[in-house]
């Protein structure tokens, strides 16, 4: 029988809500608690809960909900530039963590999370969730496995739609994301970590706003987040890493697509289509031997949320670790050096000019 294993909720927008929908298919959970200061987002998230939504109870902030009790784990889905203010009382009441991307904003407050964190007794995990995309998955254990050879250069590029309105419109502005490098990017960064195994040490990205965004305004404010941007990054082990991002291409066939060239080949990522596409060298002019697979994903996780069902498989491996049956995977660390290559791109962009993680201290 599974240990059941309580949930609260902080922050109860959209991905919240995704959350109590990947929940609700997870054995041995239970949402008990919600927290959040907006009476809509409340209720928006209760009614998500179905009939257990009249019996969950809600709290203004998350002191409230870490003292009542009620929890065992915490998912922090509330908006980028309150997480470190919003886990201070959860570190406190030692409970286990899920903290959404991007860690933090700053990377002073996304040290101070890792610092915490390595004193906490309970786990403490930061939501990549495509890491657990099933395509990204296998291809990720195929370059890992030698699939390639020895990997040399790695290109992930999205293009999709513009950010979605958010309650009190905080995602249109640098100074509540840590700017559009780190709170979209910080994911393609964590995955080419994943990919390459090693470390970043110089950033160039190349970025604007564009097309999106540029004629709204709110309180007499126009938007400053970028909207399309190339990013290089150079790893200690030599392979070189490019992030093709563009948020005004809605009706591109696959939202994401990367690719790893090696020194025997090179293979090809295609989501949501999820398809592998397998490339060996064969010298010029010979016969190309090209492979192509399917990995599906199963379609109770596709339509618990929006990110190819990997919200589902990722709270499946946190639960384990809240039972202390499974271990963290992604850790607060991983969370902030994923957050400093944005922060790096962010910089990069502004200024036009290459930066050296040396300068951020790392």
């Amino acid at each position: 029988m599974v240990e059941v294993v309580r949930y609260g909720i902080v922050g109860t927008g959209l991905m919240a809500r995704e959350h109590i929908r990947n929940l609700a298919i997870t054995p041995g959970a239970v949402v008990t608690a919600l927290a959040d200061p907006v009476a809509q987002s409340l209720n928006m998230a209760r009614d998500v809960l179905g009939a257990g939504g009249e019996t969950v109870s809600c709290f203004a902030d998350s002191a409230s909900l870490a003292k009542s009790g009620l929890v065992d784990a915490v998912i922090v889905a509330s908006p980028n530039y309150t997480h470190r203010k919003v886990l201070e009382p959860l570190f406190d009441a030692s409970l286990a963590i899920l903290c959404e991307k991007p860690l933090a904003t700053a990377l002073d407050d996304a040290r101070w999370v890792v610092e915490r964190a390595a004193q906490s007794s309970a786990p403490f995990w930061t939501a990549m969730e495509y890491r657990y995309m099933p395509p990204m998955v296998e291809y990720v254990n195929q370059i890992h496995s030698g699939k390639v050879g020895r990997l040399q250069m790695l290109s992930i590029r999205e293009h999709r739609f513009p950010f979605l309105p958010k309650v009190g419109d905080w995602n249109r502005f640098n100074r509540n994301t840590g700017g559009t490098m780190v709170e979209k990017c910080c994911h393609f960064f964590d995955l080419m970590r994943l990919i390459v195994g090693s470390e970043a040490v110089r950033v160039y990205c190349s970025g604007a706003m564009d097309v999106n965004h540029k004629d709204e305004r709110y309180n007499g404010e126009t938007p400053d987040i970028i909207d399309n941007s190339f990013t290089t990054v150079d790893f200690a082990n030599g392979v070189r890493a490019m992030l093709d991002l563009s948020m005004f291409a809605d009706g591109a066939e696959n939202q994401e697509e990367v690719t790893a060239v090696g020194d025997k080949a090179r293979l090809d990522l295609f989501i949501p289509e999820g398809a592998l596409v397998y490339a060996p060298r064969v010298g010029f002019r010979n016969p190309k031997n090209v492979s192509r697979e399917i990995v599906e994903t199963d379609e109770t996780a596709l339509k618990a949320g929006s990110h190819h069902g990997s919200t589902f498989y990722e709270h499946q491996k946190f639960n384990a670790a809240v039972r202390g049956v499974g271990p963290v995977e992604v850790t607060a660390q991983d969370g902030y050096l994923a957050v400093a290559i944005g922060a790096a791109a962010e910089i990069s962009a502004r200024e036009k000019r290459s930066v050296e993680m040396a300068e951020l201290g790392l």
